[in-house]
């Protein structure tokens, strides 16, 4: 693998630490500016719709800047939003730093794969973005357990100003590693938006909506749910999350292998296993060991689909991957903020901290009869996909060359 994806690695190192070590701190949070355990949730949901919106519309700003940097300047515009967490004075103002952090991600993703994957033989593909993804993986079993460890003990203002530090080191690794890749020619927004006409990438889309909005829906009210039922302590969030972050670096590295092999057969294992897993939790959640072992498996089978999915896309995306490719990382945010929404709702209305995991179970059930009805689609030969390929205009199959 080259060296390139490295750099790519360590900026989705950063980008997923924040992400998601707000999970382990929504208490201390919450705490702070005198809110409710759910309203602290919109820090997750206002995150994930910034990272739903911010994905196509800094996209669409960057076709006219080469990739490597705007790659750097999404990681500018990171930094910036979690000096503005780290500094906040009010709970509306580090929502607004939470949002304006959130921009960078879905198109330093998007991007990335598009970039990723042109580094590498086509029968590597799925691995190279697996690879750069394992940055967002790894943050948690490292950058996330850390965060949180130095938020319970130091504040959750120093966890965002060592979060804004880390986004300085990717800076710096995309400055120094990433190739200069060109500017793709030829393409335009139009051709770009002709892959939303396939129901393959907007059924792929919408299986990445639902199926990691399953994994959201019970994570991120993991730190009152292990607390308050489970009985843990609350220093025990942080390796937690780490045994979280280990099942997500296993699942990813399983999926990108597989996908390469059998996409669809490993969606659908992924997909099932999951739904039943998060039904489970309802029950494992009153016991320390077996809500600590169905912790690890929601996070192996949850990033198992992150593969397969971006990788669907880019397949069905044809010759105009890059808007695509970000608008499905947007769809990841999509589902963590509905499901995060979600999981609210079913707090605030008396049912429990367990209750978001039925949410989930739901959601990821649902995402699998996509994922039968996607198959069953391409089998028939009635999908649309070879339809948009031959009205693609010349001038994109042969920008296709570019990406």
């Amino acid at each position: 693998m080259p060296l390139a994806l490295l750099a790519l690695a360590i900026g989705a190192f950063g980008i997923g630490t924040t992400e998601f070590v707000i999970m382990g701190l929504l208490p201390e949070v919450a705490n702070d500016y005198g809110v409710s355990i759910p309203t602290a949730g919109y820090l997750v949901a206002g995150y994930a719709l910034g990272v739903m919106f911010g994905a196509p519309l800094m996209t669409v700003l960057g076709t006219k800047v080469p990739r490597k940097r705007m790659l750097m300047l999404l990681m500018g515009l990171f930094i910036v939003g979690n000096l503005v967490s780290a500094l906040a004075p009010a709970f509306s103002v580090m929502l607004i730093g939470r949002v304006v952090a959130s921009l960078a991600h879905g198109a330093f993703f998007g991007i990335g794969s598009v970039v990723a994957a042109g580094l590498v033989a086509p029968h590597k593909k799925a691995g190279a973005i697996a690879m750069m993804f394992t940055g967002l993986t790894v943050a948690n079993v490292v950058g996330v357990p850390l965060g949180t460890l130095i938020g319970q003990s130091a504040g959750w203002r120093v966890t965002f100003a060592v979060v804004a530090a880390l986004g300085v080191v990717g800076l710096a690794g995309v400055a120094k590693l990433v190739p200069d890749v060109p500017r793709a020619e030829g393409v335009r927004l139009r051709h770009e938006m002709a892959a939303f006409k396939n129901v393959q990438v907007l059924l792929a889309m919408a299986m990445t909506v639902l199926g990691f909005g399953g994994v959201f829906a019970a994570i991120t009210y993991i730190a009152p749910m292990m607390t308050h039922v489970a009985g843990f302590a609350d220093g025990s969030v942080t390796w937690l999350l780490v045994l979280f972050g280990l099942g997500m670096v296993g699942g990813n590295l399983v999926g990108g292998r597989f996908a390469d092999r059998a996409l669809m057969p490993m969606l659908y294992i992924s997909l099932g296993a999951l739904s039943v897993v998060l039904a489970l939790f309802t029950l494992t959640a009153h016991n320390k060991i077996a809500s600590a072992v169905t912790v690890v498996l929601i996070g192996a089978l949850g990033f198992a689909t992150v593969p397969p999915l971006q990788k669907r896309v880019l397949d069905h995306a044809h010759g105009a991957p890059t808007l695509a490719s970000a608008v499905n990382i947007g769809a990841f945010n999509l589902g963590n903020a509905l499901s995060a929404w979600l999981g609210g709702v079913v707090i605030a209305a008396g049912f429990g901290y367990t209750a978001p995991n039925w949410v989930g179970a739901v959601l990821a059930a649902a995402a699998l009869v996509l994922a039968v009805l996607s198959a069953a689609l391409e089998r028939r030969g009635s999908a649309p996909g070879a339809l948009v390929a031959e009205s693609v205009p010349a001038e994109q199959r042969a920008a296709a060359v570019h990406h």
